[in-house]
């Protein structure tokens, strides 16, 4: 067994239960490799220890979703980010809120702390990136030029430059000392998710949903690499400590790359899904990925990596011999010049006051009272002060020298397997609703209760039960004033009511729709429950079988037709023919083909698909209304323009055919987008997922309001 150990590359370290509701963000401590934040739809945000299934520290003070959290270079500090576009900074060593910056108009989608100063950039959904001084409690500087969502930023090693990224498929340097962008990247075919400087040499490396890794020259200003073979969107990527290849973290696979010239080293499988960050740390590199409440981190060992030599893909053959990277940079490129103190930031700070005066917004340099009373009614709440007092506490002491340095992760056994399992304690939750009455916000108690639920991670495999002894050991709820409840061990399950239908249906979700376990119960006599054969039990999960057999068989059909009439090059027609079979889930499937080509869309598929585009915005299914917004995002940006100007001409001298049909096809569209508004306002307040896309299209159609 401990052979077999030695061969295992990467592993899934532990999965805990992270918040009530569903994760929204998570972020990994860059130094120590062992300090989690999540945030989530609760409004919270809960600070763990990697490989400890309990939570540390549970901040409170936000009023709406967190999209968004970053620890600080040291992990002294955290900054969270909400959907209503809120920043609020807690110290995590004194366990309080630090700051509250306000002045983003929409949702927080990125943010980063200065690698020196007391300083924090953010950039978010409304197009702006805003660099604040956390200590004076104001905007330094803000930096427009993005036409979408800005999605990651990144400061440079030596605090001088800051890169940003988004949705327009753009990258942009940022030089924070004058004020102004230096350069534009624009390669990328889709929207990049991660940037990231070399620790060592004047380089940036980047990933985007065009399943490419790039890699950029700072002298020169231009591409020197980019990667191939990717099968998903590049969602995470992180330089090796010393500089001499990159980690690439996509849909279940980790690849290593080299550049100059282009190679991957190494694929390694690994079973987090859609990770969402990186860190290394003693030669192991930490994975966190997220789902629904649930969040999982996964273990890779670089000593296992290849990360020079042979390569399995790339331009090199296998039969030539590599040059060995340097390591700690190369002599071709130039190396950055780290300031020796903390104090080298005099000239953005100058840049302060200045930039004050000049901004529109006038955020607040000085507390004022609604600054006071938000943060007086933010929280740190301590949940395990052993291993608070354990992270936090000795970074106040001298003894802290020498710091202390982590173990690795050890590897486990094969056949050791990690079950999630909530706590048999649940604590009951009064959700709060903001009510603007006097300026304060008042709870109001709901009937039904939110359960808190605590993880316990299991990391030894149960060992099977037969379905009669899962079955039996399943209540169902007795009849109006049962008698008191019995202590339940914590493998039963108590029942309370069948859940109602969701309002609308997630495209990812921990249980089938429409499937309850009291349906595996027959109505129990006595109050007693009875056991369920397995006969029973299978009738129950075969339910409805053969009618979804029908309707997969009649989807298939239809696709089949549209795909001969696609054959042809025809792509409006193949979209009427879709949408004349009445049936979304057809229309759905092209357009989720068409929306990851743009050269596609011309402006008569804009008339056909606006109609349908409505209808997938009031769908149930979240799947649904994901895809319509995704195509109407698609028309604003690619014809917005297009149908402005056109309409907004004056009428041309003579008779121009061309000209009258496009002027009619605009009207049309412009009609159909009004109506969309409308909708799309109406559906900006929800909260989720959902409510930030319509945020986005809200913004997106501002101009059609004028």
């Amino acid at each position: 067994m401990a052979v077999a150990n030695t061969t295992k590359t990467s592993w899934r370290l532990q999965e805990i239960v992270a918040h009530s509701s569903n994760v929204s963000s998570v972020a990994l401590g860059k130094s120590s490799g062992r300090l989690l934040a999540t945030g989530g739809e609760d409004c919270r945000v809960n600070i763990w220890a990697i490989s400890k299934p309990n939570c540390i520290m549970s901040l409170t003070g936000h009023n709406n979703p967190v999209e968004c959290v970053q620890f600080n270079s040291s992990e002294e500090q955290v900054v969270a980010g909400s959907q209503s576009g809120s920043l609020r900074v807690w110290d995590l060593e004194a366990a309080k809120i630090l700051r509250t910056l306000i002045g983003h108009k929409a949702n927080i989608c990125s943010l980063d702390f200065h690698p020196y100063g007391e300083y924090l950039a953010s950039g978010s959904m409304d197009t702006n990136i805003k660099l604040w001084d956390i200590r004076r409690k104001g905007c330094v500087f803000r930096y427009k030029g993005h036409t979408q969502a800005v999605r990651c930023l990144a400061f440079s090693p030596d605090g001088k430059w800051l890169a940003s990224a988004g949705d327009d498929c753009t990258i942009k340097l940022w030089d924070l000392t004058a004020g102004k962008m230096i350069t534009e990247f624009m390669a990328h075919t889709g929207a990049v998710n991660i940037v990231q400087f070399h620790p060592n040499e004047y380089m940036l490396a980047s990933g985007s949903s065009d399943r490419t890794v790039k890699l950029w020259d700072l002298e020169k200003f231009k591409m020197i690499g980019s990667s191939e073979g990717e099968t998903g969107a590049v969602r995470c990527i992180s330089f090796d400590p010393d500089g001499c290849c990159l980690y690439s973290g996509a849909m279940d696979s980790l690849r290593v790359y080299g550049w100059e010239p282009d190679r991957c080293f190494d694929l390694v499988p690994v079973g987090w899904g859609r990770v969402a960050d990186l860190a290394i740390c003693n030669h192991q590199l930490i994975g966190v990925s997220f789902h629904m409440t649930n969040v999982s981190s996964y273990v890779v060992d670089l000593t296992r990596v290849k990360k020079s030599g042979s390569v399995i893909q790339g331009v090199i053959q296998d039969n030539q011999p590599l040059t060995e990277p340097s390591p700690k940079g190369s002599t071709l490129r130039r190396n950055y010049e780290r300031p020796m103190t903390t104090c080298n930031t005099q000239r953005v700070k100058q840049q302060s006051s200045e930039a004050q005066r000049r901004s529109p917004e006038g955020e607040r340099q000085s507390p004022s009272s609604e600054d006071e009373r938000e943060e007086k009614e933010s929280s740190a709440e301590i949940r395990n002060a052993d291993d608070y007092k354990e992270i936090f506490q000795p970074k106040s002491a001298i003894s802290r020298t020498p710091p202390m340095r982590s173990e690795p992760f050890p590897a486990p056994f094969e056949d050791e397997i990690f079950v999630v399992r909530p706590n048999v304690t649940l604590d009951t939750v009064t959700p709060t609703v903001d009510i603007q009455q006097s300026g304060q916000s008042k709870p109001i108690a709901s009937s039904t209760p939110v359960l808190r639920v605590e993880p316990t991670v299991v990391s030894s495999a149960p060992r099977p039960i037969p379905i009669q002894t899962a079955m039996s050991s399943v209540t169902r709820p007795t009849s109006s004033n049962p008698p008191a409840p019995r202590p339940a061990p914590p493998a039963a399950v108590t029942l309370a009511k069948a859940k109602p239908q969701p309002s609308v249906i997630l495209s990812t979700r921990n249980e089938p729709i429409g499937l309850n376990v009291g349906d595996f119960l027959p109505h129990a006599r006595n109050n007693r429950p009875s056991v369920l054969g397995d006969d029973e039990a299978l009738s129950q999960i075969r339910k409805g079988h053969d009618t979804m057999c029908v309707m997969l068989t009649s989807r298939r059909k239809n696709l089949d037709t549209v795909r001969a009439v696609w054959g042809s090059g025809d792509v409006k027609t193949s979209l009427d023919s879709a949408m004349s079979m009445n049936d979304l889930s057809i229309v759905v499937d092209i357009l989720n083909i068409v929306n990851l080509k743009p050269s596609l869309w011309k402006l008569d598929l804009c008339m056909s698909i606006l109609p349908q585009i409505e209808e997938l915005l009031q769908s149930k299914y979240e799947s649904y209304v994901q895809t319509g917004c995704m195509s109407l995002k698609l028309i604003l940006k690619r014809f917005w323009p297009l149908i402005s100007d056109t309409l907004t001409a004056p009428p041309s001298v003579g008779v121009d055919i061309t000209r009258e049909e496009r002027h009619q096809k605009c009207k049309a569209c412009y009609n159909q987008l009004k109506n969309l508004s409308n909708m799309v306002k109406n559906k900006a307040d929800q909260v989720g997922r959902h409510g930030s896309s319509f945020k986005e299209l809200q913004l997106l159609m501002a101009p059609l309001d004028y």
